[in-house]
């Protein structure tokens, strides 16, 4: 619905508003990954001021389902590591992330001894807790595996494997964890995981694209949508 609203949007801006049905039958299906209009613009938090590498993670990463064990390891701990700091900040180290931690490969990470726990935390400048809890949390993600199959399957188990679609229209109106963070925030730490409290957790649905918190006038609310292989679950207008 909110896709063929654009494509209305579309044909009154270029044709107005007097021309007759059957101009409007003419045109070809407007594809969602590339709509653009001039009411469209991103999410009110990019600003003329924002990094480059922060408006790219929104324009092509943000609010994107990720189904790979790996990247969602990578985000997990991203969004563990941007507590005290910022996005733009942990974004520009995310290549030495990677490499500090094995490409995010959770049996190589889980066997890490204390002496190399040490040396990461030494020669990248990640603060020591923060790599023993990457560390603790790789082999939680092994157990999720030898249980569930895949962490992917467990994590997106909690919106029973169809992202959440939002609808928000200002930025102070998106929460900083609801009672879906929560659940799975308190789950987690049953299990053993650290560094992920439901702030924490919301922030790695919104990497995650388990929930798509993207502005309904921005370009990438419906190219989310369209990006999904699920429906998505839409909440109520806000």
């Amino acid at each position: 619905m909110a896709i063929m609203q654009v494509q209305r949007k579309m044909r009154i801006a270029h044709y107005g508003r007097t021309k007759s049905a059957k101009y409007e039958e003419k045109i070809s299906p407007v594809d969602p990954l590339v709509i653009t209009t001039r009411e469209e613009k991103r999410c009110s938090f990019i600003t003329p001021n924002s990094d480059p590498s922060y408006v790219e993670y929104h324009d092509e990463e943000w609010g994107v389902p990720v189904h790979d064990d790996k990247r969602l390891f990578e985000l997990l701990v991203m969004t563990g590591a941007q507590v005290g700091s910022d996005w733009t900040t942990v974004l520009k180290k995310r290549q030495e992330y990677r490499d500090a931690f094995s490409g995010y490969d959770a049996e190589i990470v889980g066997k890490f001894s204390e002496k190399k726990i040490t040396s990461i935390s030494a020669y990248y400048g990640i603060d020591l807790s923060q790599v023993r809890g990457v560390v603790d949390n790789s082999n939680r993600i092994l157990e999720i595996k030898r249980e569930f199959g895949s962490f992917h399957k467990y994590i997106w188990g909690f919106v029973n494997h169809k992202p959440i679609t939002t609808q928000y229209k200002l930025c102070h109106k998106i929460p900083v964890k609801t009672s879906k963070s929560e659940s799975i925030s308190k789950d987690m730490v049953r299990r053993g995981f650290r560094l992920v409290g439901p702030t924490v957790i919301y922030s790695f649905m919104q990497a995650a694209g388990l929930t798509n918190d993207h502005l309904i006038s921005c370009p990438r609310h419906l190219q989310c949508i369209a990006l999904s292989s699920h429906q998505p679950a839409v909440a109520p207008a806000l």
